[in-house]
């Protein structure tokens, strides 16, 4: 992970002063939206409702060029804000004038319109910029990567930063046309359904479009050469699959997983409940990362997710984000259980459903697999800080709280919780403490201490704590043989070879 760097206070100082008396009761936007995990992470002052971004891509060079249009509205009376935007700048319009801007720290933009914007009205920012996505670092972290064939743009918790200007934050979501020219022979994959393309003069444009509200994290941009397969749904949605064409020996275990990204999504649907989105689909790019991630509608997967052959977990695991992360995003970043847990769980699920080991099996296996003196266990999932956000005990920890919850309530009002949650919040944002509030009143049961025991306490919940959970715990008496290990059920290895599934760069700890 990175963090990001917070616009120095002086410099907001030096803007304020140049402000003229007659715009005093107009102030400046704040340089973070407030994440308690990334405090410059987005902006304050206004919402963007729609991205249109219009790109040129050269493979050959890295050269990006784009001219983004957001559709906003301010949410206070202001003198300036800011974008996230690490490329080079050359022009800026706010409602059709020329608006001054200046780049500040890695990836601020700071706009400084003709005319202040006063609160509740419609913004339009037009930006030109252009640079090599590849040539930008931060904290000498890129979410941009550089393929033999072109380049690609999936990262968590920033991504937007690489490619185009916004408001960096699950808070602020909105609807994307991400329409983009890339050579004749290439093709440009992003979010949602492909509306049209059309080639001219050597290059060839791809319009796509994702008409649901979208995080910025979770938009994506792929330019290369893929070998592009395509279906619909029974309920008629379009499926689109893209591979690169040089995977190599980790080709054939790709398609064998994505592929079945059908089948899964319609199980999902049981379980979760209607699909959110206009669109399925993932894509493989030739990248020499390790991880997944969930950008909305199109999954993007490392090759090295299948180096051990074919994984349909890793597919539930992003496929399940679309409802838990996409569909019902994080408040703020500490709340990255609300995305994972469930993300992890669905894993259990599936494997429940293939006969490869229960849920119940699988938290067995976790509780008992992990001594009390474990690391692990000092890692809150439903807090973990920063530098624990994609720490295993998010996702396995997580999962035991949910195998503890079903215990708890039964099967009908578990799996009640589990599809409704996801329709009542559907497109928006949630807190931890949101899903537990839900969960007490959809079971009418309190449940505090439940969530307190699995998410927050920092050591392994006591022996009596976890079978009163539902756990099977294994003990043994002072004059009695040890207690036998379990028996790992036969999924673990294939939901182990995801402990890496959202590894951005950072070591992570290894599953057992």
């Amino acid at each position: 992970m990175h963090r990001r760097i917070i616009v120095p206070s002086a410099l907001a100082a030096s803007v304020l002063l140049a402000i003229p008396a007659s715009a005093a009761s107009f102030d400046p936007g704040a340089p973070g939206i407030g994440d308690a995990y990334y405090p410059a992470s987005g902006n304050g002052g206004y919402d963007v409702s729609h991205y249109d971004l219009r790109l040129k891509y050269q493979p050959a060079t890295d050269l990006l060029e784009g001219t983004a249009t957001l559709l906003a509205t301010a949410t206070q009376n202001l003198s300036r804000f800011n974008l996230d935007l690490g490329l080079r700048v050359s022009e800026v319009r706010v409602n059709g004038r020329k608006a001054a801007f200046a780049a500040s720290g890695d990836h601020e933009l700071e706009v400084t319109p003709a005319t202040p914007l006063a609160k509740n009205t419609p913004v339009t920012v037009v930006v030109r910029y252009a640079g090599k996505p590849s040539e930008l670092k931060i904290g000498g972290w890129s979410a941009w990567h550089r393929t033999p064939d072109g380049g690609v743009a999936a990262q968590e918790p920033d991504s937007a930063v690489w490619w185009f200007p916004s408001n960096d934050h699950p808070l602020d979501k909105a609807t994307y046309d991400v329409s983009v020219s890339v050579p004749d022979g290439t093709q440009a994959i992003s979010n949602g359904v492909l509306q049209s393309q059309s080639s001219r003069l050597g290059w060839t444009r791809y319009n796509w479009r994702s008409n649901k509200p979208q995080a910025t994290y979770l938009a994506t941009l792929a330019v290369g050469k893929f070998d592009i397969t395509t279906d619909k749904t029974a309920k008629g949605l379009p499926v689109l699959n893209a591979y690169s064409k040089d995977l190599g020996d980790n080709a054939g275990a790709a398609r064998a997983s994505l592929e079945r990204t059908t089948e899964v999504a319609e199980w999902l649907e049981e379980v979760f409940g209607p699909y959110p989105f206009n669109a399925l689909g993932g894509y493989v790019p030739n990248v020499t990362s390790g991880y997944a991630l969930e950008t909305q509608t199109r999954p993007f997967y490392s090759p090295r997710q299948f180096a051990n052959g074919a994984n349909v977990s890793v597919v539930v695991h992003e496929l399940a984000h679309q409802w838990y992360g996409d569909s019902v995003s994080v408040d703020g970043w500490k709340d990255i259980w609300v995305n994972e847990g469930f993300a992890r769980y669905s894993q259990w699920l599936w494997s429940e459903k293939e006969g490869e080991g229960t849920a119940q099996e699988l938290a067995d296996y976790v509780y008992a697999n992990r001594a009390a003196d474990d690391p692990f266990w000092t890692v809150k999932p439903g807090d973990p800080g920063p530098d624990n956000q994609f720490h295993i005990a998010v996702y396995d920890r997580g999962a035991l709280a949910l195998q503890a919850l079903r215990n708890d309530l039964g099967d009908e009002d578990f799996f009640a919780i589990l599809k409704g949650w996801p329709t009542e919040r559907a497109y928006g944002n949630a807190k931890v403490g949101d899903f537990v509030a839900y969960a007490e009143r959809v079971s009418g049961k309190p449940l505090a201490g439940l969530f307190d025991t699995w998410l927050y306490q920092p050591a392994k919940p006591a022996a009596g704590t976890a079978a009163e959970a539902g756990l099977s715990v294994r003990t043994a008496g002072p004059d009695a043989a040890p207690a036998a290990k379990p028996v790992q059920p036969k999924s673990w290895r294939k939901i182990a070879a995801t402990n890496t599934v959202h590894d951005h760069g950072r070591e992570h700890e290894q599953g057992h």
